[in-house]
């Protein structure tokens, strides 16, 4: 059988040949390509003091909000409806257990750690069952203080700071219990880089 045959497969040698090298050329020169221009860059978006939106769409007044719970948020919110749903934007809203000071009604009893697991990238959950109390990892077993984000289980505490504790985002009320998310500093010694960390 000649090189310019096609075998039974439907492609000739010669065919799958160039196309092999078109793809190994291809994967030589990705790392050359600048794709940063293609992402979003959060550090162009001017960020200010916002309402925590809960998912039914109220707003989170810490007066009403139950203690030792937890609901998924989104922030910073777009009007894009596709970009709101990216795992860099979703936080786990948290009212501390009573043991841990949640019955306070002031912001002091809240956290919101990004749901983006600092092991391997899996979204994490807090768990407020009696004797968990804490965020696990369902990847990799990673588990997360709640009062400080830091990880005291699994891959995720053993890796060397800032890289083991959670980026947060931090609270403001105003006089009728409303709260706001203050505008963040992203950097490892503020409110952290999301899927990277903070220095507790």
């Amino acid at each position: 059988m000649s090189e310019q045959e096609k075998g039974p497969g439907g492609m000739s040698r010669r065919d799958f040949l160039k196309l092999l090298g078109a793809a190994g050329t291809s994967v030589a020169f990705a790392p050359f390509v600048s794709w940063g221009k293609f992402m979003p860059n959060p550090s162009s978006v001017t960020l200010a003091k916002v309402p925590v939106i809960l998912p039914d769409g109220t707003q989170a007044n810490l007066n009403t909000f139950p203690v030792n719970h937890a609901e998924v948020i989104t922030y910073p919110e777009t009007a894009d409806e596709v970009l709101n749903e990216e795992a860099f934007r979703k936080w786990q809203f948290i009212r501390l257990p009573e043991k841990f000071g949640g019955e306070r009604k002031d912001v002091s009893s809240f956290r919101a750690y990004s749901m983006v697991c600092l092991h391997l990238w899996c979204l994490w959950k807090y768990w407020p069952d009696e004797g968990r109390m804490r965020g696990e990892c369902p990847c990799h077993g990673s588990m997360y203080d709640v009062k400080t984000g830091t990880a005291f289980i699994g891959p995720a505490s053993v890796q060397a700071p800032p890289s083991n504790t959670l980026a947060q985002l931090n609270f403001e009320a105003d006089s009728d219990g409303f709260m706001f998310i203050s505008p963040p500093t992203w950097g490892v010694n503020d409110n952290g880089v999301v899927g990277y960390g903070r220095f507790a």
